[in-house]
């Protein structure tokens, strides 16, 4: 059941990460309609010889449209009216009159839906990537922290295990007496100049009591026990 929810759970974020791409993809490389675009000068003179229908005004972009159909685009002065830019450059009221000026309301929500469909994915995207940069990081220390988190210290809480609980091993005890006298004493023998043990390796099939003399080297000792499944 857990493998089922992680997985669902992996598959609806690749899948959010798969359509923020596309959005972002799709508002960088979507085509558009191609217009050639004169400046507001050749504006004026097409408006003088007679060849423009109508020009509608979309803030500072023009959108042309000539007596045979053709469009163009253009785009006048900030803050200043069409009327006003052609006038200063040199048409009259007659030719003004002569074609169809349309100006379009500023949207009031048009400019904000672009900039969110543009911005959103960008968003989303990183966000997401985020997410699984946290999720890598996390899998990371969990990886390196293997073995840290799982060890069991046996203290004074629990029933002492000694020597004498273990039976039948009576060669292995007595090798492992310097052990418990070097817990015991260990400052005698640094003194001595001894080298500190590494370790002893307990070796055996499972059941033959490795853990349990391992325990009872401790008990002796009078030192914590901690275990660790190493598997």
């Amino acid at each position: 059941m857990n493998v089922n929810n992680g997985w669902m759970k992996n598959g609806f974020v690749y899948f959010l990460i798969l359509v923020a791409a596309a959005a972002l993809l799709y508002n960088v490389f979507a085509p558009s309609e191609h217009t050639d675009t004169i400046s507001i000068d050749q504006v004026a003179t097409k408006v003088k010889e007679g060849q423009i229908k109508k020009i509608t005004v979309d803030g500072d972009e023009l959108a042309i449209t000539t007596v045979k159909d053709d469009q163009f685009t253009s785009q006048k002065e900030q803050d200043v009216s069409i009327i006003k830019t052609l006038t200063e450059l040199g048409v009259d009221q007659k030719e003004l009159q002569a074609i169809d000026i349309e100006i379009k309301p500023p949207p009031q929500w048009g400019g904000w839906m672009t900039i969110l469909g543009t911005i959103l994915p960008l968003v989303i995207f990183g966000g997401l990537l985020f997410f699984m940069l946290r999720q890598a990081q996390g899998s990371n220390n969990q990886a390196m922290s293997f073995g840290k988190s799982r060890a069991r210290v046996f203290t004074g809480d629990k029933p002492t295990v000694t020597f004498q609980d273990v039976a039948g091993v009576e060669e292995a005890k007595e090798e492992l007496l310097e052990v418990v006298e070097f817990l015991k004493e260990p400052e005698k023998f640094v003194a001595l100049g001894a080298r500190i043990p590494k370790g002893v390796l307990m070796v055996g099939p499972p059941g033959t009591g490795k853990t349990l003399m391992a325990r009872a080297v401790a008990g002796e000792a009078e030192v914590p026990f901690f275990s660790i499944s190493g598997s």
